[in-house]
């Protein structure tokens, strides 16, 4: 192994976030020819240690609260963290970039793991379905370690190909605090205040209750005739680290995801609200009448899966476009086979920062993964069931099928916007599967249980191809060894399958997710009730809203004729509007940066600076996250009050409470223009 170059040099080159010019190569900032420290002792068991804790934590915060946590980012800043504690208590050396990088790929599979089991196995629990620990823990594992083999034939594509087309807005973040690490000085200064600005912020916001998490014009009183007649309601997050998000990704994106939204929340709800007052009755089986509904009770049952149509319908679109990418992958992938089998030695690539594992391998990967899927599926789920190889045959196909399908897409939305909809994808995954399986006569409690199974895997995959692409772009930027990272993820992804199942049963046991005798007092577990409703009515009879599916898919493909990106367009139609409003608000801010003065290297300087301080928006914002769950986690544990709630400040309190919308929007206002004024205060070469 060489030793890492001097660290004042270490900076990332000019080109590393814009599109290359005809002719130009990306060199990383450890070259090719340079071998540090990667995979060591000490990166190896620092991934464990985190894989596990944030696993466990990942899980329980995404079944008390309904949503995961970010542990790439936190993780990242441990690493660092260890490093420099390695220098000054242990008299150690410092970790080297790359020891930081393979720590990131083991620890990081916490979020991947418990993102992809805890939205659908406690559902398990919730219809009563019997399993026990190695039957939940099979599924995340071998969705984990399919995502690993069905995304890396597209490494290079979305890495290499796509390179400064794509924002990678997490990627960046992650990758500018593991760089502030190294490098110290300037860089560490702005990302350090920046995170701390973004953690006081978000904390004292949605944790203290300072002002509205959400500024709504649903909450503006002389707006009130309006909302409930129309049900039209503009909203947008308030959080520093979706702001940064919005920094990073640029206008054109972020714009398109708006539209999607716009179309969602001011085209599509007052359209069924008017339609609701000539209904008189409730048009799907189970629902109240239209005309009783709220905007957010239309968004949930009818313009949502117009959103999941849109996406599936743009997810196939999009593997049509990459149709070539995937010849050639299979091409190279059955030529490495047959040219092992006539006894030839297989050619490595010569360059170390483009060494990943063989096509040949990918490809005997998915072959043996898909076989350890249909014995699990035969020999443990359907064992007692009347053609029982060919309803696994059928599972694993539609395992196999949909994961393919949605691989891409999942990795595409990450590198776009740093969230991927795997909850939608996932019900899309359930609806088809119960459809189809149901047609071949599995019914009751062992059709559902089947389907969940086939739901885990294909939830895990593309888990774990969202988190996959952003490591990929790290260690491009960085200088990683490809075949480290992917082999990391799947050795990781034991650990985390092991740590998020033990998590899953305790809270089973201990609290429960449904209401019951012994579990008066659930954990809401939306995601896995969302799931079980699903099944409760495609089982029951009531079926699945294909007729807005298929108005979401016929929405998706027209964008794309338009020239517009329809899966971006889609997104923005099935996330809230909350969480797309402040994107674009972001990425004016940066849009106005990049234009702040005629010079064009100060200019850039100067949006780099705002990259800097957008990446430190998003740690604090995580960090703070963590924190806050762990202190929810707390008081509920020990029924105690540590979080202080502002609202409760007497006569403070009374105005907080009563102005806390306007507050919110404030004061998100007041960060967006420091963000634009910090970054313009940057020189040329400081």
């Amino acid at each position: 192994m060489s030793p890492e170059p001097d660290q004042d040099g270490l900076r990332l080159p000019e080109n590393a976030f814009r599109v290359l010019k005809e002719g130009e190569t990306y060199q990383p900032v450890i070259p090719a020819s340079e071998h540090p420290p990667e995979v060591t002792f000490r990166s190896v068991v620092s991934g464990f240690v985190w894989s596990v804790l944030f696993s466990a934590a990942a899980t329980y915060i995404a079944l008390k609260l309904g949503q995961g946590i970010e542990s790439a980012i936190p993780i990242s800043i441990l690493a660092v963290g260890f490093s420099v504690f390695a220098v000054k208590a242990l008299n150690r050396r410092s970790s080297t970039l790359l020891e930081n990088v393979n720590i990131l790929a083991i620890g990081a599979t916490s979020g991947i793991i418990a993102g992809g089991s805890v939205f659908v196995m406690p559902a398990l629990h919730i219809l009563e379905l019997k399993t026990g620990f190695w039957q939940i823990f099979l599924v995340p594992l071998l969705g984990g370690i399919l995502g690993v083999f069905f995304l890396a034939p597209f490494r290079r594509y979305f890495v290499r190909d796509l390179h400064g087309r794509l924002p990678f807005p997490e990627g960046t973040a992650t990758t500018e605090i593991l760089m502030a690490g190294k490098r110290g000085g300037h860089s560490a200064i702005v990302l350090t205040y920046s995170a701390l600005t973004a953690a006081a912020f978000d904390f004292v916001g949605p944790a203290m209750r300072g002002w509205a998490e959400n500024f709504s014009t649903a909450s503006i009183g002389a707006l009130d005739a309006f909302t409930g007649r129309f049900k039209a309601v503009f909203s947008m997050n308030t959080a520093a680290a979706v702001l940064g998000l919005g920094y990073i990704m640029g206008l054109q994106y972020a714009a398109i995801i708006m539209a999607g939204s716009l179309l969602s929340f001011l085209v599509l709800i007052p359209l069924f609200a008017h339609l609701g007052q000539f209904i008189p009755v409730a048009i799907s089986v189970g629902a109240v009448p239209l005309h009783t509904m709220g905007y957010e009770a239309i968004f949930a049952n009818y313009v949502r899966p117009v959103g999941i149509g849109g996406i599936f319908a743009a997810g196939i679109i999009s593997i049509l476009k990459m149709s070539p990418v995937i010849a050639q992958a299979t091409k190279q992938a059955f030529g490495e086979i047959v040219h092992l089998l006539k006894g030839g030695a297989r050619q490595m690539e010569d360059i170390r920062t483009d060494r990943a594992m063989p096509m040949s391998v990918n490809l005997l990967g998915i072959v043996g993964v898909a076989l350890a899927i249909l014995a699990y599926f035969r020999f443990s789920v359907l064992a007692g069931e009347a053609r029982s190889l060919h309803l696994a045959l059928a599972a694993t196909g539609l395992t196999l099928v949909i994961t393919f399908l949605f691989t891409a897409v999942s990795a595409w939305a990450v590198a776009m916007i740093s969230t991927t909809p795997i909850s939608g994808m996932t019900l899309t995954t359930l609806i088809v599967t119960a459809a189809a399986l149901s047609s071949l006569g599995l019914a009751g409690r062992s059709g559902m249980l089947q389907v969940l199974l086939v739901g885990g895997v294909v939830c895990s995959a593309l888990s774990m191809a969202g988190s996959l692409v952003t490591q990929y772009k790290v260690g491009y930027w960085l200088g990683a060894t490809p075949r480290t990272i992917e082999i990391s993820n799947i050795v990781g992804s034991i650990a985390a399958s092991l740590a998020t199942t033990a998590v899953i049963l305790l809270m089973a046991k201990v609290y429960g997710f449904s209401p019951s005798a012994l579990h008066p007092h659930p954990l809401p577990a939306p995601q896995p009730n969302a799931m079980a409703a699903v099944l409760r009515g495609v089982f029951g009879g009531a079926g699945a809203p294909w007729f807005m599916y298929v108005i979401g898919a016929v929405i998706a493909a027209s964008v794309e004729m338009c020239g517009v990106s329809g899966l971006a367009f889609a997104m923005g139609m099935y996330l809230p509007m909350e969480l797309n409003s402040p994107l674009v608000l972001g990425a004016a801010v940066a849009w106005f940066v990049e234009r702040s003065s005629k010079d064009a290297t100060l200019a850039k300087a100067r949006h780099e600076k705002g990259t800097l301080i957008a990446s430190g928006f998003i740690a604090g914002g995580a960090l703070v996250g963590v924190f806050a769950a762990f202190l929810k986690f707390l008081e509920d544990s020990a029924h105690v009050h540590l979080i202080p709630d502002m609202t409760t400040w007497g006569g403070f309190g009374v105005f907080v409470g009563a102005w806390g919308n306007w507050i919110g929007l404030t004061v998100f206002l007041l960060l967006a223009g420091g963000l634009y004024l910090d970054a313009c205060r940057e020189k040329v070469g400081s």
